[in-house]
């Protein structure tokens, strides 16, 4: 399996807005948008871009992927694929994130190079017990552990607790998704996860060209927090 951030440190992923996104009517405007934003998350030496375009037909999505991973090539930056491990391969991604209904991780693991990066979204602490021997998964992500502007119809969230308890169920990296915000990433840190992921948190923060402040600032508060935790 592969290192999600051998440096250490709070490891952090963006992820592409998909067809919630403001270009999402105008093609050209939104390949230009979604090259721009994994631009910004290079420059801003952001660890993880998971690009979740499930709209997108294959053969433009692997060009947007292409062009990510020529962006990201020579940085800290890695670039994954939501769900489509055909076009990560053909796109030269590094690697894959797949959800309850994708392939099922041993499958991916046995075609792709070992640093291919697989990940794969939870739900609950007993989705993260059923996979907490696979060694085929390298990170997981769980959600939704906030109110999330993008899923409002959502009534159940897994807070810092259910949080925690995922953490303490496996033995690999857990990101934290869903609401994340520069005033609760502190207690996902005291819940034990690796880092985050997060749409509207880096979507917002290139619209006000202020990336680089709340990358800053979501480091530090990650970083103090398991430092006292």
């Amino acid at each position: 399996m592969t290192a999600v951030r051998p440096a250490g440190g709070a490891v952090l992923c963006l992820v592409t807005p998909g067809p919630a996104g403001p270009s999402v009517n105008a093609p050209r405007q939104r390949e230009e948008a979604l090259d721009a934003l994994v631009r910004d998350a290079v420059a801003e030496r952001i660890d993880l871009v998971q690009i979740r375009e499930p709209d997108l037909p294959a053969r433009q999505l692997a060009e947007i992927v292409a062009r990510a991973v020529q962006a990201s090539r020579g940085t800290a930056t890695r670039i994954l694929v939501n769900d489509r491990v055909d076009v990560a391969l053909a796109a030269g991604a590094d690697g894959v994130h797949l959800g309850t209904r994708s392939l099922p991780a041993r499958r991916v693991r046995e075609i792709t190079p070992p640093s291919f990066l697989v990940g794969r979204s939870i739900h609950s602490g007993e989705e993260a017990r059923d996979l907490a021997a696979d060694p085929a998964i390298d990170y997981l992500i769980a959600g939704t552990v906030f109110p999330s502007r993008s899923k409002p119809e959502q009534s159940h969230f897994l807070g810092p607790d259910g949080l925690a308890a995922i953490v303490r169920s496996v033995r690999i990296p857990v990101l934290a998704i869903g609401g994340i915000s520069l005033d609760n990433i502190a207690s996902i840190a005291r819940a034990g996860a690796s880092g985050f992921a997060a749409i509207r948190l880096f979507a917002d923060a290139v619209a006000g060209s202020r990336l680089r402040d709340v990358v800053t600032a979501a480091r530090k508060a990650f970083d103090t927090a398991r430092a006292i935790s």
